[in-house]
């Protein structure tokens, strides 16, 4: 077990099934409290964070609403007290050719892969400034570096996270706050799983089947595979680590 989890309150967007799930669980399984924010009820991750002994509490939330995120943010404060650690995870992504995105396209995939972790950062921040003492982990992508066609609004998006995490790691590290991103390959999600998700113009068991021979380690990527990185960052193992992005995709982006 990392050093620093127990006792401490986390807050995962995203959280009700799939990355975001696993990432929850692990950080319950670490000693921390959970509150969950998605669009999605999640009452099977709150079932499996209490049987680890945890306490665990989720709302409805679109993460890209600043009113639905002042509401999460005052559930928090209510039922937990605070929050320790905040992992953005919640993401948007669809395949499509730049010319069929439409601008209205282009502003959601912004806004829930973007302006989500503004909102819910700006929401929680100030307590942990306050108590000197913070952990920030962003969920970016690997596309940024392996470039995948037919994800323009995705990808610009996900390098946006990473410029969100190097500039505001340089703000709060003197508060004792930590911000880094982890960027996942392709992995086996609901989301991912769906019928309307071709990644390389392909159906998405030959796309994963295609990306595991070029890994590394070739298999297929599941969300138990970014957990252990989650939690490592989250911990006082990591505090002389911040503004990096972890890319943790099977060897896939060798940089």
């Amino acid at each position: 077990m990392a050093r620093g989890h127990a006792g401490k309150i986390a807050v995962v967007t995203g959280g009700a099934n799939g990355i975001g799930q696993a990432l929850a669980v692990r950080l319950a399984e670490e000693g921390v409290d959970i509150a969950v924010a998605d669009l999605q009820p999640a009452e099977e991750t709150v079932k499996r964070i209490e049987a680890l002994g945890r306490r665990a509490g989720s709302l409805i939330c679109d993460v890209s609403n600043p009113d639905d995120v002042g509401a999460f943010a005052d559930f928090v404060a209510r039922k937990f007290g605070q929050c320790d650690i905040l992992v953005n995870n919640a993401g948007f992504y669809k395949t499509r050719r730049f010319e069929d995105i439409s601008f209205a396209d282009w502003r959601r995939t912004m806004a829930v892969n973007l302006d989500s972790m503004f909102l819910m950062t700006q929401a929680f921040i100030a307590g942990m400034r306050q108590r000197q003492w913070g952990r920030i982990v962003n969920i970016a992508s690997n596309t940024l570096g392996s470039v995948a066609p037919n994800h323009v609004d995705y990808i610009a998006s996900k390098g946006g996270v990473v410029g969100f995490t190097r500039a505001l790691a340089s703000e709060v590290g003197i508060d004792g706050i930590t911000v880094n991103a982890v960027s996942p390959g392709l992995t086996r999600t609901p989301g991912t799983l769906e019928g309307q998700f071709r990644p390389r113009g392909l159906p998405i068991e030959e796309a994963f089947d295609l990306v595991s021979k070029t890994q590394a380690i070739k298999r297929h990527q599941t969300p138990d595979d970014l957990v252990g990185v989650v939690a490592f960052l989250t911990s006082d193992d990591a505090a002389f680590m911040s503004g990096q992005t972890l890319v943790v995709d099977g060897g896939l982006v060798r940089v």
